[in-house]
């Protein structure tokens, strides 16, 4: 879900962002959004937090024996 949202910005950073914006053939908007996720990093969906808590339990946890087997198996 989006929210809308506004910022203040000094004129020559907004300039900035819209040419990089464009130079990567994104919306302005699309640039921001992409550079503040590669600031903050990913959030997680719903299934990756429930997969990383259950890790950190020890959940359903089965040991690798065969690394190679396993790997191949992806």
């Amino acid at each position: 879900m989006k929210i809308q949202t506004a910022f203040r910005l000094e004129k020559d950073l907004l300039e900035i962002l819209k040419e990089k914006a464009s130079s990567q053939k994104r919306s302005l908007n699309n640039y921001v959004e992409y550079i503040l996720f590669k600031s903050v990093g990913d959030i997680p969906n719903a299934d990756t937090i429930e997969a990383i808590n259950e890790a950190h339990d020890n959940k359903n946890l089965k040991p690798i024996k065969d690394l190679d087997s396993f790997l191949e198996s992806l």
